[in-house]
């Protein structure tokens, strides 16, 4: 596995801060280099590509140190890295169970005959700037352990995932997360009253009400 690499941002292991591992311990990996720039982002340091390539068997080294069998890949954005897929088949063919937080931009279907893995996916809001991006086909892909996830910072982008979740109907976990410190969570849980939302969950972004909001490894 020397011959495959990966653009490695970060290492660390800690909880799963939101989805439907939320409060679960797993190892992170984080990737560097996106295709998107949203407005609202919390890891703007991991945008770029670093060329901080780590070897497949080199990765498998760190994360072997830890005791969790659970993996968070983030970014960035994942599957903007040419050998991610080959990188989850490993990962899952080790036991581990993996689960990749992807921007919606990009075709997610070779993921979904992984065993031992969860789609966490972002269908862009208006607030982001980047919901031209979205690719809407990818919900027909998520499976009932997958996630949909709408990031909202308005009422606009609540208007929005109301829209979207009627016409798409996703099969998969639904969750909103607001933008931290942009939008009350409380208005967010009164539209969901309104709207009847009985199959949507409210996530806050749990490492962040934990540690400070821009600490970074956690």
């Amino acid at each position: 596995m020397k011959d495959k690499k990966l653009d490695i941002n970060e290492i660390f292991y800690s909880i799963d801060g939101e989805g439907v591992t939320a409060g679960q311990l797993a190892i992170f990996i984080r990737l560097n280099a996106c295709n998107l720039r949203c407005s609202y982002c919390d890891t703007s340091y991991a945008l770029e590509a670093k060329n901080n390539y780590m070897d497949f068997d080199h990765i498998f080294d760190i994360i072997n140190q830890y005791p969790s069998r659970h993996i968070t890949i983030t970014g960035g954005e994942p599957l903007y890295q040419e050998a991610i897929v080959d990188f989850i088949e490993e990962l899952s063919k080790s036991g581990y169970r993996i689960n990749i937080e992807t921007n919606g931009s990009i075709n997610v279907k070779e993921l979904i005959n992984i065993d031992k893995t969860i789609i966490t996916l972002d269908i862009k809001t208006p607030s982001s700037n980047m919901d031209c991006e979205n690719l809407y086909a990818n919900l027909n892909y998520l499976r009932g352990n997958d996630v949909c996830k709408f990031v909202v910072g308005s009422i606009e982008d609540l208007e929005f995932t109301y829209k979207v979740i009627d016409y798409y109907k996703p099969k998969c976990n639904i969750f909103l997360s607001p933008v931290y410190g942009l939008i009350d969570p409380a208005d967010i849980v009164e539209f969901m009253k309104i709207k009847c939302y009985d199959n949507v969950k409210l996530q806050l972004q749990m490492h962040k009400y934990i540690w400070d909001p821009n600490k970074r490894g956690v």
